[in-house]
């Protein structure tokens, strides 16, 4: 019996067909705009953010585009410890005009991200880094020959640079072609000919939290986000859908003696009030740099006492009423947490 080939079974449905053929002309797309001088990264995001591309591709890209053709080195390295405030990284390497570069950090919450540290509106993308999560380097010309030995310094020095290690400055990478450049938008861009796919962005931004004290209540902070930034997360993952928009992280300062189930109950009853309202929005929640999938385990844990703080974000398409969800979750995390227990066990509160 002969056995049969597997190779193009992918191509076997029309769908899929289409699919790859469309993937096909972007990849070709996306190697001019690498020639002329462009950076990968700041051009898939562009047009990941423009709906274009799907956020699935990017490591597909990469691959055959930064390794098999233009011949990028890359190294990476699984990180040593979590960090965060990693803006001093773009400060460093804003100047490193002998090398473009891509980073590409495998989020375990988010999927991949793909920045480049030069842009300094990529600077936030990466907000921290959890411990033995991968990043991975590509350093490169776009093409035109390089100096290897040079590019395995960079993107070491580059490596620690995101480990919250300081490094020492090597002269040689200020001088070159690969300076940086403002990324063109999504319709000047020579990927754009591809014919759009059902993607959804790519992004998330955390900001540090604080909270204070204002009526018997904690307040999570002053005031709502103005501005949002654009996240995805891989299709399997629990959470908000890929294309969502997420708010930066804000924290809610434990008022109560302890988080304990009263609190968690509040918090559940909020939280439920909230996505009855506004259905296409999911409210994440976070403690100690971990995402909390079941609310029942921060009391639990029993490490959550007065004073800790606990963080939220909110994903979605048309984020509204953020601030009224901080001032709530901070009373549900006070001892003035009964509040939001009264009704019926299994109805929702009308918060919103």
């Amino acid at each position: 019996m002969i056995a049969s080939s597997c190779k193009y079974e992918s191509l076997a449905s029309k769908d899929s067909f289409n699919a790859s053929v469309r993937h096909v002309k972007a990849t070709v797309g996306l190697a001019g705009n690498i020639s002329d001088g462009d950076n990968l990264a700041d051009v898939l995001n562009t047009l990941i953010d423009d709906k274009t591309l799907n956020s699935d591709e990017i490591l597909p890209f990469v691959s055959m585009l930064l390794i098999d053709k233009f011949g990028y080195y890359t190294t990476s390295k699984n990180m040593d410890c979590t960090i965060s405030g990693l803006e001093p990284v773009q400060d460093t390497v804003k100047n490193w005009n002998a090398f473009d570069i891509v980073v590409v950090y495998n989020h375990p919450d988010l999927g991949v991200i793909a920045v480049n540290p030069k842009n300094p509106l990529h600077a936030a993308r990466i907000d921290r880094i959890n411990k033995s999560e991968l990043l991975v380097a590509y350093v490169g010309c776009h093409g035109k020959p390089f100096d290897a030995s040079l590019a395995s310094r960079a993107a070491d020095s580059l490596l620690s640079l995101y480990g919250g290690a300081k490094v020492k400055d090597i002269p040689a990478l200020l001088k070159g072609p690969c300076s940086y450049k403002v990324p063109k938008d999504a319709k000047s861009a020579r990927a754009e000919k591809a014919v759009p796919v059902q993607a959804k962005p790519v992004e998330k931004k955390a900001a540090k939290a604080a909270a204070g004290k204002k009526t018997g209540v904690v307040a999570a902070t002053q005031a709502a986000p103005a501005a949002v930034v654009e996240v995805a997360v891989p299709k399997h993952a629990a959470g908000p859908k890929p294309g969502a928009r997420m708010t930066p992280m804000y924290g809610v300062t434990v008022a109560n003696e302890l988080f304990h189930n009263g609190n968690v109950e509040a918090w559940k009853r909020i939280i439920d009030s909230y996505k009855t309202k506004h259905q296409e929005l999911d409210v994440l929640v976070y403690y100690d740099g971990e995402r909390i999938l079941n609310l029942n385990a921060l009391f639990k844990w029993g490490k959550v006492k007065h004073g800790s703080v606990i963080q939220f974000a909110v994903a979605g398409e048309n984020i509204c009423d953020v601030a009224k969800l901080q001032r709530y979750l901070a009373q549900g995390a006070s001892s003035m947490f009964e509040a939001f227990l009264r009704g019926p066990v299994n109805g929702v509160l009308a918060l919103f």
